[in-house]
């Protein structure tokens, strides 16, 4: 009877399909390392770098024509130097450079004579201003960093860090009407502002 449950049971079990029959033949992955062990006794390769570097790789050795003009060009006097340029634009028919137009264009010391130009014409029209904290009385040191904190919306911890390395600009690109205000709120607290 024990045998006959037994048989009964296998079957049942047999009957259902296992989870490899679902799901199909699973995947499986060894474990593959990427460190390739070397020889430890083989020497390291040693590679020969150029001197310098070109990305286009090795030239070939200019012809005996071209190292003859350039000797040629280099006993030339400077006057006739100056004019290869212009001829061979010409003889070649490149086109001319035209200027480029650096109105607007903020390139500092390379501008040249148009820059100092526009820098005269900014100095006469300036309409943004830097508050720049130079000293303060110790006694009144609390005074100015509420001050400080008023119109620079810092942290109590920033705006005392920022008072401690005086000289130091604490507002810039503002209105002269704004530099004022601030000066005068400063000095009234104990210390020393200056527009810049």
């Amino acid at each position: 009877m024990q045998i006959m449950k037994l048989f009964g049971l296998v079957k049942v079990i047999h009957v259902r399909p296992s989870v490899r029959e679902v799901t199909g033949p699973l995947q499986s992955r060894t474990f593959q390392h990427d460190f390739v062990p070397r020889d430890p006794n083989a020497k390291p390769k040693r590679f020969k770098y150029p001197q310098f570097y070109d990305p286009y790789g090795p030239r070939p050795l200019p012809s005996d024509k071209i190292v003859q003009l350039a000797e040629r060009i280099a006993s030339l006097l400077p006057e006739e130097r100056r004019q290869i340029g212009p001829t061979l634009s010409e003889r070649l028919r490149h086109p001319k450079l035209q200027p480029i137009e650096t109105e607007g264009m903020d390139l500092g010391s390379q501008g040249g004579g148009a820059a100092e130009a526009t820098k005269v014409e900014e100095k006469k029209e300036k309409t943004a201003f830097d508050v720049k904290l130079e000293k303060f009385d110790a006694a009144a040191k609390i005074k100015v960093i509420k001050e400080v904190r008023a119109f620079t919306n810092l942290g109590l911890k920033e705006a005392k860090d920022l008072v401690e390395k005086v000289p130091v600009l604490l507002k810039q690109g503002i209105t002269k009407e704004e530099a004022n205000d601030i000066i005068e709120k400063i000095k009234s607290a104990g210390g020393v502002a200056v527009m810049e």
